[in-house]
This record gives C-alpha cells, structure tokens and sequence, in this order.
C-alpha cells in the first residue's frame, strides 16, 4: 500500500479518540491488553509491521487477516496502529459503495462505550474515522485490506447458533 495514504489517514485522526476524556479510565485501558489466553490484538493494516517490529511495549503475531499487533501495555501513542486508532469502530461499505464505521463487534465483550452505540461517540471521531479508512480506500490495496476486514467482521456478527 502506498505509505502516503497510511500517513494521510494518521493526520486526519491527529489526536481525536472516542471521547473528549481518556475513555481508557472507564475500562482499565483493556483495548491495550493483551486477552486472558495472550490473543487478541489489532489487525495492522498494510505497511504498518514495518513500522511495528520493534516495538518494546507490543509483539506482532500471525492473524487470520493480516498479521495482530497484541500489546502488552501502554503504547507510545504516536506510533498507535490505525486499527487502534479507530477503535471501537469498524469498516463497513455504506450504501453508498463508500466506506463508513460502525462498532466493532469484537468492541462488546471490553470497551464499555459500545453500550451508548455509534452516537455516543465524539462526532468529530467518528468524522475523522471515516475519513481516515476513505483515505486508505483510495489505494487499491487498502481497499481490499477493508473488505477482507469487513468480511471478518460480519462473522463475528453471526448468531452461534
């Protein structure tokens, strides 16, 4: 993928999140956590294990997707991969054809802002969000990488049963 459009969609989130204060007080930062078994973790999107291989407060393993980032703590921020950046909301192609957000259903089971749903989220994250998978589109690579996600993403919405 074409770095240039990974580094466009860090600037249009620049330092939003999901609220206006650290939502990471609400839950313990448990987004930053790796899960009780060691799994879990953020899809990286193309170009960023390169940027990732090194990282002392996280370790890059092999995903279903793509490879995960599983992070053992506190980051440093700036370096923040866009799945964490965006997060607790996911691709979804509108109506439109045009790539929008919706929650992450993985988001139910850690981040207690699911409950309030896309609404009770910063506007101007949600926005940015947007806009930052929009930029990543716009590589023929990262929109495959989107729907690849989004398919992934419509299995965890499946009735078990």
């Amino acid at each position: 993928m074409n770095p240039e459009n990974l580094i466009r969609a860090y600037q249009i989130l620049g330092d939003l999140t999901p609220m206006v204060t650290d939502c990471g007080l609400l839950c313990g930062a448990a987004c930053c956590q790796a899960d009780e078994d060691g799994q879990g973790g953020v899809h990286l999107f193309p170009g960023e294990q390169a940027r990732l291989e090194d990282c002392d407060w996280g370790r890059i393993r092999p995903g279903g997707l793509v490879p995960m980032l599983v992070c053992d703590g506190p980051c440093d921020r700036s370096l923040r991969p866009l799945g964490c950046r965006i997060f607790p909301l996911t691709p979804v192609r509108g109506k439109s054809g045009r790539w929008t957000v919706r929650m992450d259903a993985r988001a139910r089971a850690m981040c207690p802002l699911v409950a309030s749903g896309i609404g009770g989220l910063d506007p101007a994250f949600v926005r940015a969000a947007r806009d930052a998978l929009r930029a990543v589109a716009e590589d023929p690579e990262g929109d495959t990488f989107l729907e690849r996600w989004h398919a992934l993403e419509d299995e965890y919405r499946k009735p078990l049963w």
